[in-house]
C-alpha cells in the first residue's frame, strides 16, 4: 500500500506550521535501531488487503518539515498502527440479510481506511528518507505521474457497467431505441477516452539514468482529469438507462419477504422472458 496522503489540517499552513504536529506524518524519536513515527494517512484504498505499506510525504517540504521527511515501510500489521475502516453508502443493508443482492462485490469488493500511527517503528534498513526534504517534491511528481496513468484501472469498471446498462436496456425492452443507443455509444467514448489517456502516457515513457522507465508526466495528468470527469458521467447517462428504481428499488429483504416479495416480482417485472430478480441485480 502506497500511502502518502495525510490529513493536512489548514491547508494554508505546511507541516511544521500545523497546531498540532501530527497532521502530517513525521518523525518523533530514533535510536540505533531506526526510527519512530507518528501521524495519519488518509484515503487507504486496500491498505487492509496489503502486506507492506510505504509511507511517504504527500507535499513539497522546507527545511523546517525536515523531521515529515520520512519514507519507510512498515508490516500492515506493524505494533502502533490503527485502521479506522471507511463507510459507503449502502453498507447498512450488508447486514439486513437476505442474500447477496444488495452485497455488491460482495467477496472481493474495495475498501477505504485512515489509519493512525502512534509511535510506530521503523528500522534502519526499512527507511529509505530520513530528512532530505529537498527531494520530496521529486518524489511526490514522480509517485503521482505513476499513479495518475494508472487510473486507467476505472475503465475496467466502466466496461461493467456499459454492460449492465445494454443489459438492463435489453430488459426493459428498449435495446434499439435511438436515444439510448446514443447514450451507451456515449459512455464508450468517454471510456475508451480514459483508457487512450492511459496507454499513450506508458507509450510515450522515457528510460531514466537509473534504467527505470517514466510514463509521460503531462499525459498522466489528462488521464487523470479524464478520470475525475468522464466515470461521473458514464455513471449519470447509465442511471438514465435503468431508470428511477435504479435509486428507489426495494432491499432484498423485501424481495425476499412472504408478503411484499409476490408483489414485488409482479410489479418489478420488465420484458417477457426477463426473471424480476436478474432485473433487479
Amino acid at each position: 500500500g502506497g500511502a502518502m496522503t495525510d490529513p493536512k489540517g489548514d491547508r494554508s499552513k505546511g507541516p511544521s506550521e500545523q497546531d498540532d504536529p501530527d497532521l502530517f506524518t513525521r518523525i518523533v524519536d530514533s535510536d540505533e535501531k531506526g526510527v519512530y513515527v507518528s501521524g495519519a494517512k488518509a484515503h487507504q484504498t486496500g491498505c487492509i488487503n496489503s502486506h507492506w505499506i510505504i509511507l511517504m510525504p504527500t507535499i513539497r517540504l522546507t527545511q523546517n518539515d525536515k523531521e515529515y521527511a520520512i519514507v519507510g515501510a512498515i508490516p500492515a500489521d506493524v505494533k502502533g498502527l490503527t485502521y479506522i475502516y471507511g463507510r459507503q453508502s449502502c453498507d447498512t443493508r450488508v447486514m439486513e440479510g437476505g442474500g447477496d443482492i444488495d452485497l455488491g462485490n460482495a467477496k472481493f469488493g474495495g475498501q477505504e481506511a485512515m489509519m493512525i500511527l502512534d509511535r510506530v517503528f521503523i528500522p534502519w534498513d526499512k527507511v529509505f528518507m530520513n530528512g532530505e526534504f529537498e527531494f520530496a517534491s521529486m518524489l511526490v511528481e514522480r509517485f503521482t505521474c505513476y499513479h495518475r496513468r494508472s487510473y486507467v484501472c476505472k475503465t475496467g469498471l466502466g466496461d461493467v457497467l456499459i454492460g449492465a446498462a445494454a443489459t438492463i436496456a435489453d430488459y426493459n425492452g428498449v435495446p434499439n431505441v435511438s436515444h439510448i443507443k446514443d447514450k451507451i455509444i456515449e459512455m464508450t467514448h468517454l471510456n475508451e477516452t480514459i483508457f487512450a489517456a492511459g496507454i499513450a502516457s506508458s507509450h510515450q515513457g522515457h528510460k531514466m539514468k537509473s534504467g527505470v522507465y517514466l510514463n509521460d508526466d503531462m499525459l498522466a495528468q489528462v488521464c487523470k482529469h479524464n478520470v475525475t470527469r468522464f466515470p461521473y458521467e458514464i455513471s449519470r447517462l447509465a442511471q438514465d438507462i435503468a431508470g428511477g428504481l435504479m435509486v428507489t428499488l426495494p432491499s432484498e429483504k423485501d424481495f425476499r419477504h412472504p408478503e411484499a416479495g409476490p408483489m414485488l416480482k409482479k410489479y418489478l417485472v420488465g420484458r417477457k422472458g426477463v426473471d424480476v430478480e436478474n432485473r433487479m441485480r
